[in-house]
């Protein structure tokens, strides 16, 4: 083994320096880099990382009927969304000038992989969010990664989703499986799904060959809302997303400062009586915040500025409002919408940019899963448009073969070649 134990070094140089050297070994040695892994960091001995279709077939046969039905539900829902929005993702074919043909082809990626993380929970929506688009988009093929020691039930929803293969393989050696691949699991072109600090970093050194859907922060919720807003409301949404992680953002955003000081207090009434303030309460006192603003305008340019992963909007009008807001990772308009819904089973994929990310990027969809590649061609009257300019063009910035290969083809037509 050539790579320290993850947990033996938390700072963020320490995972830097442990992710690459997993990187490394498991690009040498493969599988059995793998395997020493398993057995250092999950404590258990793998003979064969592929979950078989018969063990398969007795995770989903285990699953609580309620359980089974809710997961297919929810992976309905996130079917029915993800057509949806592939319905508008459409070819192209365009004659700007005469001659001249332009246009794009939607192609989907060969082989996606999905990492499903483990967690002190088993997040059985997480599967759905990642397999659910890649088949809807027409993926050759999807695997699925997740840890020696998650829940069966997590297989059930790899299988029920669609997956192709799965994987017992975690952590950040399942990102480098899945990069570089071994004699077990097949190399990827792209990568989606989050995970622990490990996994976002394998990811992020790994990036380039390999595609990646984004580096994922701690989750994130801010509400804006002016006075009509609902303490007792926004206290629970909060403290919803606070029990993912002690390092989950929490905030409102308001204009209306006595709401301000109700959903504190509310805030710390319910934590009290929830059964993980454990990990919420230090979310909410680490990095909770409340901020009230002169107006909407400002209230508005506060929440752009933050970009939250998740941002409600809690309003008279909150469909005014919402026309009104640009950054986010996705919008839950009025009191009735909640992340939670999200989360699970409506439809709308919870894989968001996080860390301000949703300034210039959107979530995980089904268009993360394809490839929007132009072509062209030309006729006659296309050259004869086109070369003249290229070919001076090419003259003025000294790149001789680029005019000669602008003039080639023009010289050719009007020769009758």
């Amino acid at each position: 083994m050539k790579a320290p134990r993850p947990a033996a070094t938390a700072d963020a140089g320490g995972i830097e320096e442990a992710v690459k050297g997993i990187l490394a070994d498991v690009r040498e040695r493969g599988d059995a880099a793998l395997r020493d892994f398993s057995r250092a960091f999950d404590q258990v001995d793998i003979e064969t990382f592929e979950v078989s279709l018969a063990e398969r077939e007795v995770a989903v046969a285990a699953l609580d009927p309620q359980t089974a039905a809710d997961t297919r539900f929810a992976i309905e829902r996130v079917r029915a969304f993800a057509e949806a929005q592939f319905a508008t993702m459409l070819p192209l074919e365009v004659e700007p000038l005469p001659g001249l043909h332009l246009g794009h082809r939607i192609i989907p990626i060969a082989r996606v992989g999905a990492y499903v993380p483990g967690g002190r929970y088993p997040l059985l929506s997480a599967p759905v969010m990642t397999i659910v688009p890649a088949k809807v988009a027409g993926c050759d093929e999807v695997i699925a990664c997740l840890p020696p020691n998650a829940h069966q039930a997590m297989i059930a929803g790899c299988h029920l989703s669609g997956a192709d293969r799965i994987f017992r393989v975690g952590g950040a050696q399942a990102i480098a499986a899945m990069a570089c691949g071994t004699g077990s699991i097949p190399a990827v072109d792209k990568i989606v799904g989050p995970g622990n600090a490990y996994v976002n970093e394998a990811k992020r050194q790994v990036f380039g060959p390999v595609g990646i859907d984004q580096l994922a922060g701690p989750s994130e919720i801010f509400v804006v809302a002016d006075a009509s807003g609902d303490a007792v409301m926004i206290a629970t949404d909060l403290l919803a997303q606070a029990e993912h992680d002690v390092r989950t953002r929490v905030g409102l955003i308001t204009t209306d400062a006595p709401l301000a000081n109700e959903t504190i207090a509310e805030v710390e009434r319910q934590l009290e009586g929830l059964p993980t303030a454990a990990v919420a309460g230090p979310a909410w006192r680490d990095f909770g915040q409340v901020v009230v603003c002169e107006d909407e305008a400002a209230m508005i340019a506060y929440s752009d500025f933050i970009a939250a992963e998740h941002l409600q909007v809690h309003m008279v009008d909150p469909q005014a409002t919402a026309k009104k807001l640009r950054n986010y990772g996705s919008l839950f308009i009025g009191t009735m919408a909640s992340v939670v819904y999200s989360d699970k089973c409506c439809g709308t994929n919870h894989t968001l940019p996080t860390m301000g990310a949703g300034r210039y990027t959107g979530g995980l969809w089904v268009g993360s899963y394809v490839k929007v590649a132009t072509h062209q061609w030309l006729e006659r009257a296309g050259v004869e448009s086109v070369a003249p300019p290229a070919v001076r063009q090419s003259a003025s910035e000294g790149l001789e073969g680029h005019r000669r290969a602008a003039a080639l083809r023009l010289a050719q037509l009007q020769a009758g070649v």
